[in-house]
């Protein structure tokens, strides 16, 4: 069974137990799908209502394109698992003689650039998705604005979840033209993908605060 097929309780009973997977990759992907699922509530609450009638079409772009980022969040949980195995495998190599450290030192290389794949992913993901809660906080019934919000905090919480398991990966890495050009690509997108999510809770609570 995918991990991702777990039931909730299964899902959380692994997480919490000895095993190496899923890890806190796994977790980030799978709150980065919950915080879309809420996007995506949203829009079917909004979608055939005559008071959002002018956004009908642009709601339905939404939709489309969350249910689209759900699904590769939900693909990256059982990705990510798979793509620590070689790491896991190759921190348990022998490095006795300086023949057999050389050996050590390339698999791992190539298996922390494998490791953060996903992590990656998750952050351009994630921050795709956050544009689209910024998108619908305006346009979305106000009747679940507050979904929106959680949605939205879900998605702060996953894309900053990716960042740090980006960094704990390239800390090890060598290739500093490669760490380089990914510390910046993921900074940049954690950056203002925080900052749009602060707005966009600042403007349910605004919303919702008489």
């Amino acid at each position: 069974m995918k991990i991702s097929e777990k039931t909730c309780i299964e899902f959380v009973n692994v997480l919490a137990s000895k095993s190496a997977v899923p890890g806190g990759g796994g977790a980030a992907a799978l709150v980065g799908a919950i915080g879309m699922a809420l996007g995506s509530m949203v829009c079917n609450l909004t979608i055939g209502k005559k008071k959002y009638a002018e956004y009908e079409e642009s709601v339905n772009e939404i939709l489309v394109k969350a249910r689209e980022i759900e699904k590769k969040l939900l693909s990256m949980i059982d990705k990510d698992a798979k793509n620590f195995l070689p790491l896991s495998k190759a921190y348990g190599l022998p490095n006795s003689t300086e023949e057999e450290k050389k050996i050590k030192e390339e698999i791992m290389e190539n298996a922390l650039k494998v490791a953060c794949e996903v992590p990656i992913d998750i952050v351009r993901v994630c921050f795709d998705a956050i544009k689209l809660h910024e998108d619908l906080v305006d346009k979305g019934s106000k009747l679940a604005i507050s979904d929106v919000g959680v949605g939205v905090q879900c998605l702060r919480a996953a894309i900053l979840s990716g960042q740090l398991n980006v960094v704990i990966n390239i800390n090890s890495i060598k290739d500093m033209e490669y760490v380089e050009a990914i510390r910046k690509e993921v900074n940049s997108l954690v950056e203002e993908g925080v900052k749009i999510c602060d707005e966009v809770y600042a403007k349910v609570e605004k919303a919702l605060v008489k």
